[in-house]
């Protein structure tokens, strides 16, 4: 039936006509953005995840950046730690030295030994990295044990969507050489700590030591503060006093190279942490991608194929409106 009123086909042509024109459009915006799905309309599902992802590999970025300042603090802890080695070391030699020798020369050594003790006390003070000092410490007139370090680790989501944070805790209470906190029962550092001349254990109780009296075995010594001659009386520290203040420099040297030995272990983890953040961040990045990421090869074939089929429907259409114009003939006479 020939109709003016309703013209099918031509309803039917600007149908197809529209939904060309649409998925026109969709691909052009694909196209431009580069996404597939750019808005929570375009699947909700993926847009979702790919929304919480990216805001987690955010969260990564600022983890990898405290792994970094992170490792700087344990770097700079490490080499003060391997610097004051070095010293003791050299305070050792001095002490063996001056096993033997006259309380003259045992004098001029003092004056050796206190400029290396000094040397020992601003190689930690000087250890400081954005504000963190973990060899030269003060935990207060209240703490009983320092601090530690925590360095921000890891940044976790479970399978329940709840988020977490881990770190990697640097245990201070090991490896300080210094403590100014006051506290009774607070240890002192490794080496600012009285320990016992007969066997190096450190101890809260020390016990005064006369130079040149006989040694017993309770005497007391600190790495940073012995003394083989005392100008204020002057007298010098005997043989076997000397012997006991070498079992505190062994046992203070053991001490601190346990102490260099967990920052090392403590920077390999920082390092490994660091490598797995960054490649954790790029599987993210990649899965994100596959989600939301257009094909830009598949489209550009679409879009050929759709625009060939807009120039189709708008020939069908035209043709569709002109089948109304060939009613006119059925009336001419």
């Amino acid at each position: 039936m020939s109709s003016i009123m309703t013209n099918s086909a031509a309803l039917t042509a600007l149908q197809s006509l529209n939904a060309t024109s649409k998925s026109l459009q969709d691909t052009q915006a694909r196209i431009s953005t580069g996404y597939r799905v750019s808005q929570a309309s375009d699947n909700a599902a993926y847009w979702s995840i790919a929304t919480t992802m990216r805001s987690d590999n955010q969260a990564m970025s600022t983890v990898s950046d405290a792994l970094g300042l992170g490792a700087s603090k344990v770097d700079t802890a490490y080499t003060g730690m391997n610097s004051a080695i070095s010293t003791i070391n050299q305070i050792k030699a001095k002490l063996l030295a001056s096993y033997g020798q006259t309380d003259a020369s045992k004098e001029k050594t003092q004056v050796e030994i206190a400029a290396l003790q000094d040397q020992m006390k601003s190689f930690a003070t000087g250890a400081t990295f954005s504000g963190t000092n973990m060899l030269s410490v003060d935990s207060g007139a209240t703490a009983t044990t320092a601090a530690d370090v925590k360095i921000l680790s890891a940044f976790n989501r479970d399978a329940a969507g709840a988020s977490s944070i881990s770190t990697i805790d640097v245990k201070v209470e090991n490896i300080k050489l210094y403590e100014a906190g006051t506290t009774a029962t607070l240890n002192k550092g490794i080496l600012d700590s009285q320990r016992t001349g007969s066997t190096g254990v450190a101890t809260l109780t020390a016990v005064a030591v006369t130079l040149g009296a006989a040694a017993t075995a309770t005497d007391t010594y600190s790495a940073a503060s012995l003394k083989i001659f005392d100008t204020a009386t002057g007298k010098a520290a005997g043989d076997d006093q000397i012997k006991q203040m070498m079992t505190v420099i062994d046992s203070a040297l053991a001490d601190m190279t346990n102490a260099a030995t967990t920052l090392g272990a403590a920077k390999s983890s920082i390092d490994l942490q660091k490598t797995f953040t960054s490649d954790l961040m790029d599987s993210i990045d990649r899965g994100v991608g596959q989600l939301v990421d257009a094909d830009m090869n598949k489209e550009s074939t679409r879009l050929q194929a759709l625009q060939v089929q807009q120039q189709l429907g708008v020939q069908a259409l035209s043709i569709a409106n002109g089948s109304s114009q060939s009613i006119l003939s059925l009336f001419r006479g």
